[in-house]
C-alpha cells in the first residue's frame, strides 16, 4: 500500500520537539518544570554510566596488561616483558622471598594477573650452582641451546621448566633457573629466553660478566628414543657391546655436543635400571676440576673426586672437558668390565667432539 506524504513522520526539529513532548505528556511530564527536571536526571544517569564506563576499562587494562606495571621484579633481575613474552599479557608483581636472588640465597614468585577472568600464572625464579654436570635439570626430552650457536647462551628447557648459565666470566656453574606453575605450558623458546634474560641480569647484580647474552636463537631437537644400535652406541662409531638373546635396550641421544652431549640408555621394561653418558664440553657448566684432588685414569684423562668412580676430566683444545657414566653397574650385560666401558667412551667420545687423542 502506498504511503502519503501526509502520513510520513515529520522528522524537522519541529516535529520531533512536538513528539519528545508527547511522549513526556504520557509519563506525566506535562509542566515546563517538570520537563526540565527529566532531563538533568537523564544527562545525570548518561554522564555516570559514560564514568563507570571510562573508569572499568582503565581497571580492566591494568588487570590485562603491563602498562602500569613494573618494567623488572625481584631485585630487578626479572624482565617484565620476558615474562609477559612467556606466560601472555597480565599486570606483572613478585613476592621474593628472605634474601637477594641475585645472589643465590632467595628464590621469587612472579606472578602475571589474569584481570576480571581470574586467569593468574606464576613462575618460580632462583640462582643455583651445580656441583656436577648431574646437578643440572636434563632430563630426557630436553631440549639444549649451545653456545656457538647462540652467541654464548647455554642452558635447556623441557616443558615448563628452563635453566640458563651465567655469562662467562662470572663463577662456573651457575645458573639461572625459572619454572612455570601455572597456567598453560609456554613455548620452549619463550621460556628459554626468559631463563637467558634472568642470567643476564643476575650477571649484572653481581658484577660479573664479561660480554652480556644476545637474545636466544634456537633450540636443538629433544633426544628421541630408539634401539640401541650395538655396533656404534649412542651413534659414537667405536662403542661396541655384547647383548644377552633375552637382553633389548633402547637410547636417547641429544642432537647437539655443544654445551652438552647425553645418551640414556634403558633396558626395555626397566626404566629404573637408566644409565647415562655425559660429555660437557662447556665448561661453565660446572665448578673447574682442576682445583681438586685428581688421579690418574686413562691416557691423559683423570678421575674427578673419590668413589664412585663416575666422572673423568679431560683437556680439549686448552679447555676442561667432563666425560660422565651414571650408574655404571647397569651396563654390565653391555661391557666386559668398567675400565673397557671408559676407554671405548672416552676414545670415541673424544673423536667426536674433535679432541686430541685421550688414550
Amino acid at each position: 500500500m502506498e504511503t502519503k506524504d501526509d502520513d510520513k513522520p515529520d522528522n524537522s526539529a519541529t516535529g520531533l520537539a512536538g513528539r519528545v513532548g508527547a511522549a513526556l505528556d504520557r509519563r506525566g511530564f506535562s509542566t515546563p518544570a517538570l520537563r526540565v527536571r527529566a532531563g538533568v536526571v537523564a544527562l545525570a544517569v548518561a554522564a555516570t554510566a559514560v564514568g563507570l564506563g571510562i573508569g572499568g576499562w582503565a581497571l580492566l587494562a591494568d588487570d590485562m596488561t603491563n602498562r602500569f606495571g613494573p618494567d623488572s621484579v625481584c631485585d630487578e633481575v626479572v624482565s617484565s616483558r620476558a615474562v609477559n613474552d612467556a606466560l601472555g599479557s597480565g599486570k606483572v608483581s613478585a613476592e621474593p622471598y628472605e634474601g637477594d636472588v641475585s645472589r643465590g640465597t632467595a628464590a621469587c614468585i612472579v606472578t602475571v594477573a589474569g584481570g576480571m577472568f581470574g586467569d593468574d600464572r606464576s613462575l618460580m625464579v632462583s640462582l643455583n650452582q651445580s656441583k656436577d654436570v648431574f646437578h643440572l635439570p636434563i632430563s630426557p626430552g630436553a631440549r639444549t641451546f649451545a653456545a656457538s650457536a647462540n652467541g654464548g647462551a647455554v642452558g635447556a628447557v623441557q616443558g615448563r621448566e628452563a635453566w640458563a648459565l651465567l655469562p662467562g666470566g662470572c663463577p662456573n656453574g651457575l645458573w639461572a633457573q625459572v619454572t612455570a606453575y601455572s597456567g598453560k605450558e609456554p613455548d620452549a623458546l619463550k621460556l628459554a629466553r626468559l631463563a637467558v634474560s634472568t642470567a643476564d641480569r643476575m650477571a649484572d647484580h653481581r658484577g660479573c660478566g664479561t660480554a652480556p647474552l644476545p637474545a636466544l636463537r634456537e633450540l636443538t631437537p629433544p633426544a628421541a628414543e630408539r634401539e640401541l644400535d650395538g655396533d656404534a652406541v649412542c651413534g659414537l662409531p667405536g662403542i661396541s657391546v655384547y647383548r644377552a638373546p633375552d637382553k633389548r635396550y633402547k637410547e636417547a641421544v641429544t642432537a647437539g655436543s655443544d654445551p652438552l652431549w647425553t645418551c640414556e640408555i634403558t633396558p626395555e621394561g626397566e626404566h629404573e635400571s637408566t644409565s647415562a653418558l655425559v660429555i660437557a664440553t662447556e665448561p661453565r657448566l660446572r665448578p673447574d676440576a682442576t682445583d681438586r684432588n685428581t688421579s690418574p685414569a686413562f691416557g691423559r684423562a683423570r678421575w674427578v673426586g673419590s668413589l664412585p668412580r663416575d666422572e673423568i676430566v679431560v683437556t680439549c683444545h686448552g679447555r676442561p672437558t667432563y666425560f660422565r657414566i651414571g650408574t655404571i653397574r647397569h651396563l654390565g650385560y653391555l661391557f666386559s668390565t668398567s675400565d673397557e666401558a671408559w676407554k671405548q667412551f672416552l676414545t670415541a667420545g673424544g673423536e667426536a667432539i674433535g679432541c686430541e687423542p685421550i688414550l
